[in-house]
């Protein structure tokens, strides 16, 4: 299949070009936020400097970094850098501790993602005449919405059927030819499974391509989707916080990520100094967003380690490549597509009334996440009534649920049987392997 582009000039720009494109948008960026944003502008004035000493993407090591903490302190409305009035959407994610981040979008923001969107289906070889699934979760979530915006501009049929509902989803697959799927990896090795006990053998679909993200995913998983799907599967990485997905997208060589630079700058830093690393380098990626008027983060720390490349690329983009995240520097977890962060657990335990002495054990069964969490039982409340013990552990998952968005399966244990450390406790074992 021939390479196709959604924005050839910028998809294929040369380097000096989008560097000038970057410098230009950068200043520009960094005027608006310190004119709209005071909190970013006290952040500049703490570190000395003013966007004067900004001329260009080589003076972007200045500027100070933002993080999710700053995002969660400044809940709701504290890096709004325009009018509400000027807002048409918000999408949100869970924060550290509950508090959530709510990333703002004027109706030009809400454009150019789903335009980013549009990239990432056209490099799939997605157009008129496709059928474009999108089973990623809608409302909040950016997964469904920004897909399927996306697939509207490049003129597909978009089949908006969000998460679940299974028998739903494989009776529309089929019954109306869905050619591209889009969804998390894990929901995508679930329909495989769910069709082929329905009775389909994967040439039975019409399905050629699918592009799975919002949580981590292995080399092997890849093939064993394409194989019982029989299609040719494709990453996509963004973040609520930039926009959501179509940051980065898969092309067809499938060898990392082309990052949107027109939109996003990339960096890679060391994540205990801060310092800018040289290209190649594995460390934490950073982004600073150049375009987006009402939510403009400029250097944020994504806590996703990863590296990029600028090795030339089979499909004739330009766009600096991204690697899949290979970890995290901080210790959020991803399951099933959302963002668990073993604070936010310790966190209900709390309120709950039990001491904060639990273990998080995070596996892999049939291609999907499992969640357990095992919490010690307080000495003045404990009981070997196993009908206790059950509807205890069943009201402590129920308010889990309520502050991850997911439900855990929770294990009430005897006092004191959680090991103790005298270092860094071991709060989570992750048994997946994420990586080859």
């Amino acid at each position: 299949m021939e390479n196709q582009y959604y924005q050839k000039a910028i998809e294929t720009m040369s380097r000096e070009d989008m560097e000038s494109l970057q410098s230009e948008r950068l200043v520009k960026q960094v005027k608006h936020v310190w004119d709209n944003v005071p909190y970013y502008r006290h952040l500049m004035e703490e570190k000395g400097v003013s966007p004067e000493d900004i001329k260009g993407i080589e003076d972007l090591h200045k500027l100070p970094f933002l993080t999710k903490d700053d995002l969660r302190d400044q809940y709701p409305y504290g890096l709004l850098a325009t009018d509400l009035d000027n807002c048409v959407r918000i999408q949100s994610t869970s924060g550290t501790t509950g508090r959530r981040v709510v990333a703002f979008y004027t109706q030009k923001d809400v454009d150019l993602w789903e335009e980013c969107c549009a990239r990432a289906l056209t490099a799939v070889g997605a157009g008129k005449g496709d059928v474009c699934h999108v089973s990623y979760g809608y409302g909040l979530f950016t997964g469904g919405p920004g897909l399927n915006g996306g697939s509207h501009k490049v003129g597909c049929l978009t089949l908006p059927m969000s998460s679940g509902n299974t028998e739903r989803q494989l009776q529309f697959m089929m019954d109306l030819g869905s050619t591209i799927l889009c969804c998390t990896p894990s929901y995508a090795a679930y329909l495989g499974e769910s069709l082929k006990e329905a009775g389909y053998k994967p040439e039975d679909n019409t399905l050629k391509a699918g592009i799975f993200g919002a949580e981590p995913w292995t080399e092997e998983m890849r093939r064993d989707i394409e194989k019982s799907l029989g299609i040719k599967a494709y990453d996509i990485y963004g973040l609520t916080e930039t926009s959501g997905p179509g940051v980065s997208f898969e092309c067809q060589a499938q060898s990392g990520m082309h990052i949107n630079e027109d939109h996003f700058i990339a960096e890679i830093i060391d994540p205990d100094t801060g310092e800018v690393l040289p290209l190649g380098s594995k460390g934490e990626l950073v982004f600073t967003s150049i375009t987006k008027e009402a939510f403009p983060l400029i250097r944020y720390r994504t806590r996703d380690i990863t590296v990029l490349s600028r090795e030339k690329c089979s499909c004739g983009r330009t766009l600096v490549k991204m690697r899949k995240p290979m970890g995290r520097s901080d210790d959020m977890l991803i399951i099933r597509g959302v963002n668990v962060f073993p604070s936010q657990i310790e966190t209900v335990l709390l309120k709950e009334g039990y001491a904060p002495h639990y273990q998080i054990v995070v596996d892999r069964e049939n291609n999907s996440d499992t969640l357990d969490v095992y919490v010690e039982m307080n000495p003045e409340s404990f009981s070997d009534v196993v009908k206790d013990i059950e509807e205890d552990a069943t009201k402590l998952a129920s308010a889990m649920k309520t502050m991850l968005g997911i439900k855990p399966k929770v294990h009430l244990v005897a006092p004191k049987t959680i090991e103790r450390s005298e270092g860094k406790a071991v709060r989570v074992i992750d048994k997946r392997k994420l990586h080859d």
